[in-house]
């Protein structure tokens, strides 16, 4: 009687386990937004020069950048996707 009860025991930790792993449970991959400093090596792969400041805005990362020829450029680089715009 023991055998039989731990037999149904293991076998219901199985199906348990298929039941988990199976392809009808809800997907559950989100993919990690870009943290600032990725943002900011995406951004300086555009425009060349030293990082001045960097924003946090709804969808975006505005990263403000000295030009070695003085100029100043806002980058805003996606927090899903990583693309990249230039302003």
């Amino acid at each position: 009687m023991r055998t039989i009860f731990a037999i149904n025991c293991v076998a219901f930790a199985l199906l348990c386990s298929v039941y988990s792993n199976n392809s009808f449970a809800e997907p559950q991959v989100k993919k990690a937004e870009i943290s600032k400093k990725q943002a900011v090596e995406l951004a300086k792969k555009n425009e060349d020069g030293k990082t001045l400041k960097i924003t946090d805005q709804n969808d975006i990362y505005t990263v403000r950048i000295l030009k070695n020829d003085g100029h100043v450029v806002d980058v805003h680089v996606n927090k899903k996707t990583g693309k990249v715009k230039k302003d």
